[in-house]
This record gives structure tokens, sequence and C-alpha cells, in this order.
């Protein structure tokens, strides 16, 4: 009965977004054709919650192929092994590249694979739940399908299953609702037999094919991966364990993503807990690990991933423990760009949010890993942004995912929202979702990864969004919408009528670009028009004579206002000194938007400003003891929060002065603002190599050493004036600090 709800639950999502779906992946049409969606019967103990079935088939192969690509779907997570060598290790993707969708892998199996006997061995983690990045089709359902001449591999009621019995939920206690994950209870006790193995056969019943008009409704439709298969490690040793009373305190490397594993010898029945230190958020339940032991000596690696500082062990009395070792996975992304310059606070600043960025990278961009593993879209501005500064360029895909996610996710009005892909949270957080589709979201990540094949899929998502559900009044101004949540930055002195119109200008702003990327260019022109009818009214409607601030707003004057008018363009240079003035007195902005701010006070001159702004808030994001950022000023909320890393992009942008004139930094500028700073190092990573610049500045003067890639060219204003461009090589040049 469960079931036949969730069904019910994908159809009326499919029927609330519409008939329009893009992929950011391959359509499956050449890649499935004769195998068939397995599963094993539903009367499992607990429910639907949380089940683990082990699949296998044995296949002979007469010869090994060079290549063998082999497709593979499953809802919701696999491990692959093949003749007991792991192949894949958390195989698949959260379900929703639009409602009632998945995704599926591609991997070459030929490596693998022997002459003779062959055994393909697959572990299926089921959620059997939604959660705020996953939606459930209500099926713990496996997919395989790969073919080549002389070799079909299918899945078929032929394969052999089982329910594995080992594995519950525990809820001691259970995770919060926002998690599809559960945290695990895994009973050594229960043994099933040697499955992965090929020298152990042992038949485990077979597998249950699912009727193809059931599987089309619950599973819909298949998209390719667009991302990269997670990465991971060997088991390594922690960095120091310490005991404690019951408990062993383990110290990781920094925060990420891991996978705690141990070997003890221990009696029948004892139960041994793993949790980090991030084992719960603000009253919120995260995601931790139990393992009850049989006799004798064994070991045990959990599965789902838990991120934290530290690993907590805690041991009954009486249990040997003969080792403790943790496995790393993650996004396959790397910190491939630096900043290090003469301020400490800086250095530290940019190494604790590289290091969030990739602690919130997975299925898709988070807004943190512990709590919530959600795509926020407000955040994911921030992090793809602070990217293209920081990581190497696969982090791209998880962005151009994420637009593809946040386009299919629309509303029968055409609204968008977020956090998808979502099974129980469907509320628009409207000047949130301007900023996404706007300038800096979707337009930044076009022109700083050089990529426009997302512009024709989501265009008219985009433009429908912009100009139907979006009402403007006699003014030509957005009509304000609280949406489902009026949210437009935490804290408080927020004027939000006086926020709305930038983040409105500037996806316009965007908009218009993509238009004249389509051919489209009265669109372009009716949003210049727009752009042109705001700008002039609110200047009349909302500047007071020495700063910007609605009509009816009571609090202090919101900073966010005044810096986001010299972003979208409202404010003229002639305004900058009142702006400067309020700005110096006024400091509301949070971590969400406090890199606005910054950018704001460095574009109208007033880099020393904005480092002195950094000085007095960064330090109450950044523990000594934490490798990552805090959510909110003064140590609250999560302590890894991406959207805090903004400062990334000003200090490679702005303080460096590396910044894109053609798309991905074919043709960049080096207009440094060093502001107090003496000496930059930095690197900015690009598809043509890294940029690098070294900055030594003595008086007005600054002495650059630049490293342009091949195929790219700099151009810079040197000490005497001269404008110059520069083709591939190192350079040395005299500059002047453009403060």
């Amino acid at each position: 009965m469960k079931s036949i709800f969730k069904t019910a639950a994908v159809l009326l999502l499919c029927l609330i977004a519409g008939s329009f779906t893009a992929s950011a992946g391959t359509s499956a049409k050449e890649d499935w054709k004769d195998s068939r969606w397995i599963t094993k019967t539903f009367d499992t103990k607990g429910g639907f919650n949380n089940n683990w079935i082990a699949f296998r088939k044995k296949v002979s192969v007469k010869e090994v192929p060079s290549e063998l690509i082999a497709c593979i779907a499953a809802d919701s997570k696999y491990w692959m092994w093949i003749n007991g060598k792991a192949v894949v290790y958390d195989g698949g993707l959260k379900r929703g590249p639009a409602p009632g969708d998945g995704y599926y892998d591609r991997i070459d199996i030929a490596p693998f694979l022997e002459k003779g006997d062959n055994v393909i061995a697959v572990l299926l983690w089921h959620f059997g739940q939604n959660g705020f990045s996953h939606m459930d089709s209500g099926m713990a359902a496996f997919r395989f399908e790969a073919r080549c001449p002389g070799l079909e591999i299918l899945s078929n009621r032929d394969w052999e299953s089982t329910v594995l019995p080992n594995y519950s939920s525990s809820i001691n206690p259970p995770t919060n609702y926002r998690l599809p994950e559960e945290s695990i209870i895994y009973d050594a006790r229960a043994y099933t037999g040697e499955w992965i193995y090929g020298d152990k056969p042992k038949r485990i019943g077979g597998a249950m094919e699912i009727p193809g008009h059931v599987a089309d409704v619950a599973l819909g439709r298949l998209v390719e991966r667009p991302i990269p298969m997670f990465s991971f490690s060997e088991l390594r040793p922690y960095e120091s364990v310490e005991r404690r009373a019951d408990t062993l305190v383990c110290k990781l490397p920094y925060n990420g993503h891991f996978h705690p594993y141990l070997k003890v010898k221990a009696a029948s029945g004892d139960r041994i807990e793993m949790r980090s230190d991030h084992d719960r958020v603000g009253g919120l339940k995260c995601v931790h690990a139990e393992y009850i032991c049989r006799d004798g000596e064994q070991e045990y690696e959990s599965l789902c991933w838990i991120s934290g500082e530290w690993m907590y062990y805690i041991m009954p009395q009486g249990v040997e423990v003969i080792d403790l070792k943790y496995r790393e996975s993650g996004y396959d992304t790397s910190i491939e760009g630096h900043f290090v310059c003469d301020d400490p606070l800086f250095n530290e600043y940019w190494n604790k949010a590289a290091r969030t960025l990739l602690v919130c990278m997975r299925d898709t961009w988070y807004d943190c890993p512990d709590r919530e593993r959600a795509q926020w879209w407000g955040d994911e501005v921030n992090e793809l942004n602070s990217a293209f500064y920081s990581l190497s360029l696969s982090s791209a895909d998880l962005a151009k995912k994420g637009i593809y996610e946040l386009c299919n996710w629309h509303q029968e009005d055409g609204s968008l929202y977020a956090p998808v892909p979502s099974g129980i949270y469907f509320n628009e957080l409207p000047i949130q979702t301007l900023a996404s589709v706007g300038w800096y979201g979707f337009r930044n990540y076009s022109f700083y990864r050089d990529d426009d094949s997302f512009i024709a899929d989501i265009y008219p998502v985009l433009h429908r969004y912009l100009h139907e559900t979006w009402q403007l009044d006699d003014n030509g101004l957005p009509v304000y919408r609280k949406g489902g949540w009026d949210w437009a930055d935490a804290g408080h002195n927020k004027d939000k009528a006086a926020l709305l119109p930038h983040w409105y200008m500037l996806a316009l702003k965007a908009e218009a670009e993509f238009a004249r990327k389509l051919g489209l260019e009265e669109d372009a022109h009716a949003n210049e028009r727009a752009m042109d009818r705001i700008k002039e009214s609110y200047n009349r409607i909302f500047w007071t004579g020495s700063e910007y601030r609605s009509p009816d707003y009571k609090e202090l004057t919101d900073d966010r206002v005044q810096a986001m008018a010299v972003l979208s363009g409202i404010a003229g240079e002639d305004r900058y000194d009142a702006l400067t003035a309020v700005l110096a007195r006024e400091a509301h902005a949070t971590t969400y938007m406090f890199g606005y701010v910054l950018e704001a006070l460095v574009r109208m001159g007033h880099t020393e400003m904005a480092q002195e702004r950094m000085h007095r808030f960064y330090p109450s994001i950044m523990k000594a003891d934490c490798s990552t950022l805090y959510e909110h000023w003064n140590f609250e909320g999560t302590s890894n929060h991406a959207w805090s890393g903004t400062g990334i992009v000003i200090m490679g942008k702005f303080f460096a002065g590396i910044d894109a004139i053609e798309p991905g930094f074919k043709v960049f500028s080096v207009r440094p603002h060093m502001g107090s700073l003496k000496h930059i190092d930095c690197a900015v990573p690009t598809a043509y190599g890294n940029i690098e610049l070294k900055l030594e500045r003595n008086g007005r003067k600054i002495k650059a050493m630049i490293v342009v890639p091949e195929g790219c060219e700099a151009r810079l204003t040197d000490y005497r004036g001269r404008e110059l461009s520069l083709g591939e090589g190192l350079h040395e040049i005299t500059m002047k600090d453009n403060k």
C-alpha cells in the first residue's frame, strides 16, 4: 500500500512540473534495450525503508573485450564487485533529474573480466523514503545492461537475489526527516553466506522482474549521470586515536566524507557505535552507524558516509580493538587554485573556504553535509562562483546538473523552487531564486566555464518565470511575492522590498545575454527597456537623498541594499560617496550576502574598507580546531556551510585582480586591488591551465610575475599607463595598484 501512495505522489509531481524536461546527460534510448528492472519481493522486515539487497550473476566470457560499457541504474545506491574486486563504490545518484525520473551510470567493466567464469555481485541500498535531495520511487530497484559483439549481460529474473537480514535502521535516535539516508545497524550474527566472491558460489534465490508498465510509472525516464563517479581512497589510519572511558576518539585529517572501519575481537551481541562530532547539529540528528558483533575476530566498514572532524567509536567493555581506520570518498574534484598573501587571516580563510566547498559536494551542491545534504540554490550560487577560483574544472559538472534540476522541477505556475530534487519540499524562495537564475547564477556559470550548451534547453523556463510568474507594477517594478518562504538573507534589518528589484534586474540582464546567444534580439531589447524603467523608477522611489530605503521600511538602513544598487547598476558613480558612508556605519549582511557587500566596496574603490570588514567578521566563522567555515557569524549553525566562502572570489578576482574578459578566461584581465596587502601569490584554474600570478607591492608600484596559459591572453595596464596584451608564457611587469 505504501508503494502505491508513493507512485501516486510521483505522478502528481510529474503533472505539477508540466511537460518540459531538459537533460544534463544523454538520453537512455541507445543504452537501454533488453534489460529489465529487477528487485526482490516486498515482504521484507521493517517495511520499505532502508532495505539492502544482494544481486549476483554468473557470466561466462569466451574472450575479454577491449571495452564493455555497463549501464547501471538503481533506487537508491549500489556497490559492485566483479570476481571479488571492487568496481563501483557508492554508485548511482539520488533520484530526480526531473520529477519521477532517475539517473544511470556508464562503467567500463572490461578491465575486471576474466576469460571463463566471472561473478558480478551487487549490493543495493534502497533508502525507501524522500528527502531534501532525493525523490523515492517506492521500489528497491536495480537495472544492468552491458552489450558488445559476442557478449551480453542483462538484468532479469536469471540473476540471484536476496534481502540481506544484516541491515536495519537505527532509532537511537533516527535521522531527521530531511535526509533520505537512515543510520544503519549492521548485525554480523545474521550470516547470509559469501555472495561477493566467485570461489564460494551459493545460490541465494532468484530476482523478480518489475513489470514494464509499473517501472515506467514508478521509475520513470533514465538520464545518463552528468557528473563524475565518486572518488574513494584506500583504508587509512587515523591521525591519532585516544581512549576516553568507553570511547575511542579518532582524529580525521579534515572535515570530509568518511566511512569508518573497525577490526575487533568481540563476543556475540556486543554493540559498537560509530558517530562523528557532527552527529547532531542544531538539535537535528545526522547519520551514524552501529555494528552488532558475532563471536570472534571480525571486521566491518560502514558504507553510509559520515562527515566530521572526529570519529568516535563507543565500545562495550571486553571488546579487543585490533585496528581502526577510515575510507574517504567524495566528489571527484580537487583544489587546484591557491591564494597566499602576507595576511595570515586571509590565508587561513581561503584554505578553510576551499575545504568547505569540497565537503559540500556529492550528488548535488549541499548547503551542508550533515543535517540536510540539500541543494538550496541560494547556497549553490555562492559555491559555484567560489569554485571558479579554487577547484578543478570537474566541479562545473555539478553546477550544470543543478541548473537542469532547478528548471526541470518548475511548478505549474512557472515558479522555481529549491531544494531540488526533493520529495518533501515544494516551496519557492523568490528572491533567492532570482539570484540563482540571474547574473551571479546561471550567467556566471555560462561565462566563467565557457559553456552555453544548456541555454537553449532552459531558456523557455527562464523566460516564463521572469515574465509570467513575476508581474510588474505601474512603475515597471516587480510586484513583491513572498512565495513559500519569504527569505532574502539571515539576520536582521532586511529591507526586502528594496532588495527585490536588484535581483530582478540582474536576472533580466542574464536573460538578455542568453537571448542574444539564441538570436532572440527582441527578447533582449525588451529586457533592456524593462531594466531602464526599473532603474528610473527605483531611483525615484527608493533614493532618500543619502541612501536607498523602502518608503515603508522602519528598521536600520540595510547595507545589502546599498551594495546591490552598485552591483545591479541602478546606482550611478555620483552616489558612490553616499553609499560608502552608509556601508561605513551599517553592517547587517550575514554570511550569505557578505560577499556582495565586499564586492561593492572594492568596485567603489574601497579595498581597504572591504579588508577591514573581513577582519571584523571572518574570525567569528573560523574556529582554530575546525577545518571548515561556519554557517553564521559567532559560530552559529553548521560548521561546514560553503555559502560562507565567497571571500575566495574577492581575493582572486579583486585583490589579485584576475577576471575573465572572454568566456572561460581565454582572455583575462589583471587589475590588482591589493589594499593593505604587500604580497600575493595566486593561481586560478582554467580549461587552458592555471593562471599564475605573483604580486609584490612597494608603495603604488606592483612588481608582477604572470604565467599566461597556452591559448590565453592577458590584458593589463603597466605603471606608465600603457595598455598591454600578453600571450602565453612567463612575464614580468611593473604595474600600478588600483586600490
